[in-house]
């Protein structure tokens, strides 16, 4: 595998490959900036850099061998990565909000598309809090998904500034098309507060009156799939239900289908703090973000060596 961006997100991505994978090997590491920490630490792991990009990549003897890209760039540079790689057969796992590929969320959706070209991890709000929501949806179906993300303003590097408006476009998309919702939005903010607070995740869901016994133990059960890979997620306190009455504006969120039956807000609280591989421990949002990525590829390298051990 290679990686498109040498800075704390693709730094952190190739750590975890080499500490973590027992099926990928990091061959390339590719950034612009020469000087970067990214490609400076790559060299020194012994893998093979370039700063010139996409198109430096693909000039490199190593990129032969290449089967999976990652790009932990920006939607915009994303885009034409995509054309670049897809003509060279390459598969590539998108970590910014382009969402040219089917989304991905590893414990909901994880081997729905394990032969795409393309696959797209969402965001980091999306990852933390998608989950949760599909698994009230398995409960009680979610009428109206909310998700509230808060990450440290140090965590939040030049590429998630400039994709503010495609990080909440991206989530809201993909609460309904992964988790079920039927309607879906998506809210970031980026708390300045000093020192640096870990990541915090807020997940409203609007449902019919329900077994809430059913409810909390799906959240339970989700939450514990995805401390698999993320053992820093984590509830901050028990699912909470709140009837919604007749009058609360709430109710004009609910589909025709849906009104004049009991409501429902059903809000989970969540934290995720990091591994701390290579970035500081209150940067979940990143961890997460890596770790789906890592899982995601460890899952296409497992299902193409079945593959290749039926022919």
């Amino acid at each position: 595998m290679a990686i498109i961006g040498s800075g704390n997100i693709g730094t952190d991505l190739m750590i975890k490959v080499l500490r973590l994978s027992g099926s990928l090997e990091p061959a390339v590491m590719a950034g612009i900036d020469p000087d970067s920490d990214g490609l400076a630490r790559a060299r020194r792991l012994k893998v093979a850099t370039t700063h010139q990009g996409v198109d430096g990549l693909v000039k490199m003897d190593e990129f032969a061998d290449v089967e999976i890209v990652f790009d932990a760039t920006s939607a915009g540079a994303h885009r034409r990565h995509d054309e670049v790689l897809r003509s060279l057969g390459r598969t590539l796992i998108d970590l910014t909000p382009a969402a040219l590929g089917p989304y991905v969320v590893p414990p909901v959706n994880g081997d729905a598309h394990l032969d795409a070209p393309n696959v797209n991890m969402v965001t980091c709000g999306g990852q933390a809090t998608i989950p949760v929501v599909a698994a009230v949806n398995a409960a009680a179906p979610v009428h109206y998904g909310e998700i509230v993300a808060s990450i440290a303003s140090r965590s939040a590097g030049p590429g998630t500034r400039a994709n503010i408006d495609e990080f909440t476009e991206t989530t809201s998309s993909a609460i309904e098309q992964v988790g079920g919702a039927r309607q879906g939005k998506a809210i970031i903010i980026l708390n300045p507060a000093e020192p640096p607070l870990i990541m915090r995740d807020t997940v409203h869901c609007l449902v019919s009156d329900c077994d809430r016994e059913a409810v909390t133990a799906s959240v339970e059960e989700m939450v514990g799939r995805v401390q698999a890979y993320v053992p820093g997620y984590r509830l901050k306190q028990k699912v909470q239900f709140d009837r919604v009455r007749a009058d609360d504006p709430l109710c004009g969120l609910l589909p025709a289908d849906a009104i004049g039956t009991t409501a429902l807000k059903v809000s989970v609280f969540l934290e995720v703090e990091g591994a701390a591989h290579y970035l500081p421990a209150y940067a979940g949002n990143l961890d997460i973000m890596t770790s789906v990525a890592l899982r995601t590829a460890e899952r296409m390298a497992a299902h193409r060596s079945r593959e290749r051990a039926t022919r």
